[in-house]
């Protein structure tokens, strides 16, 4: 069914930016709706931000104003530009697909294998 393969992460100081990138593996994909989670220290996984199949998006309170999700159908990848980071964003950053593959539509439903944000000083 393919796999997700993300990049993107890494070590920033507070106030600095990331782009997460997450890419579907494999060709005749479409794309319906795309997420990216987030698990920090001692916390449970919650979901960031959203991507539906229209375009629309949506996020969690704590993000909104600094990250932006956005897609890219034809390269069939997946963007979380982060800005102004600050520590308690410091997490694994997980991204999650659902869409069809093929003339048959088969329906995929793929997560990534996490990348770790850290933010500090």
């Amino acid at each position: 069914q393919g796999q997700l393969v993300e990049s993107g992460g890494g070590l920033v100081q507070p106030g600095g930016s990331l782009r997460l990138s997450c890419t579907y593996s494999l060709s005749d994909f479409r794309i319906y709706t795309a997420n990216w989670f987030r698990q920090g220290p001692d916390k449970q996984r919650e979901l960031v931000a959203e991507v539906a199949s229209g375009g629309d998006t949506s996020y969690i309170d704590s993000v909104k104003g600094r990250f932006t999700i956005s897609r890219d159908n034809a390269k069939k990848t997946v963007y979380l530009q982060m800005n102004n980071l600050k520590p308690e964003d410091t997490a694994v950053y997980s991204c999650h697909m659902q869409g069809a593959r093929g003339a048959l539509a088969m329906l995929v439903d793929v997560w990534g294998q996490g990348t770790q944000v850290t933010v500090a000083s």
